[in-house]
């Protein structure tokens, strides 16, 4: 996969302060102690709810691309993995064009407007898990005190909201005035893009408005967002059974909470896998509810695995059953 060395290296770095700030002061005895009195059978279940959400995820891909082609989820499904398994192992999200270029490649969907409805995924993922934060306000208030991870997520919050609501506003502006939307990128393509390219940047962006369609109709809005309402809450219910591992107890709720903001630190550069900056905040969000350290450390380091193993083998299986590797031949598919 290819990406320029300065961005790498720059996850990497920001990975290491962030594995850095949630060890420090760590009790290796105590953690190992955690660690192998741990009752992993509690992973089982916890997996197949996760993989249960992985299916909606596929669902709703499905509903998203139903204006441009009707593709069975079960057909979307090993794609979806597939994608995850990139996300997890390179570097930038470089999963999300992956399962782009595989399903061009499967069933001829342009790939401006696969990313298109991959990009919906991500802004209504951001809005759920704010909703999240933003559910658990009042117990986030309490917290303030004890973390210094926790006592910044309210001010975070306030801005990720902005954020991905503006942009969230602009994709439906975009879907429901798809002809004023194209005079305007018309406009801008002309005076900042060279001519030669204008022909095939307009393709590109006739394409990725395709990709929009789905959002023209507030019913399907509703259908997007409901439907990832119940992929994070699938999700949440593995960091419930995965907590049934280790001895300590928090509310679902809290976990929701815990949830919204290691997803939303996951969204800064990182190394693959997004090793520390899924773990820092969410040992920080359980030690500000109370649970020690090394249980905290224990508990987030085992669910991280649990959450990156199952789904980066699968999406592995899928990618090898179709004798598909990153290829050159395969990055050409990328350009429409």
């Amino acid at each position: 996969m290819k990406i320029k060395n300065w961005q790498f290296w720059l996850g990497v770095l920001i990975s290491v302060i962030f594995i850095w700030l949630s060890l420090r002061g760590l009790k290796l005895n105590e953690f190992w102690g955690t660690v192998q009195k741990a009752n992993y059978l509690w992973l089982i279940p916890g997996v197949g709810v996760y993989f249960i959400g992985v299916w909606v995820r596929a669902w709703r891909w499905h509903y998203l691309l139903k204006p441009i082609k009707e593709i069975p989820t079960k057909t979307m499904f090993p794609i979806t993995t597939i994608g995850y398994m990139g996300n997890n192992i390179y570097p930038a999200r470089a999963g999300e064009v992956l399962r782009a270029v595989i399903l061009k490649r499967k069933e001829g969907v342009p790939v401006s407007a696969s990313l298109a409805t991959i990009i919906v995924e991500r802004i209504f993922d951001g809005v759920v898990m704010l909703a999240f934060v933003f559910v658990n306000l009042s117990e986030l208030a309490k917290l303030t005190s004890a973390s210094g991870f926790v006592g910044n997520i309210q001010q975070v919050a306030i801005i990720g909201t902005g954020v991905f609501l503006g942009a969230l506003l602009v994709f439906l502006l975009a879907a429901m005035f798809p002809h004023t939307t194209a005079k305007i990128g018309l406009w801008i393509i002309e005076r900042l893009t060279p001519k030669r390219l204008h022909t095939k940047i307009i393709g590109v962006m006739n394409k990725f408005l395709d990709g929009l369609a789905s959002l023209r109709s507030p019913l399907n809005v509703l259908m997007v967002f409901l439907t990832s309402v119940i992929i994070w809450l699938l999700e949440t219910g593995k960091y419930w059974f995965v907590m049934h591992a280790f001895d300590f107890n928090v509310s679902f709720f809290a976990l929701m909470l815990m949830n919204g903001i290691v997803n939303l630190a996951t969204t800064i550069p990182s190394a693959p896998g997004y090793i520390g900056t899924f773990d820092a905040p969410g040992i920080a969000v359980l030690t500000a509810y109370g649970v020690d350290q090394a249980t905290a450390a224990g508990y987030t380091l085992t669910l991280h695995v649990a959450l990156w193993l199952p789904v980066t083998l699968l999406g592995a299986y899928f990618m090898a059953r179709e004798g598909l590797k990153w290829s050159d031949s395969l990055r050409e598919e990328t350009k429409e």
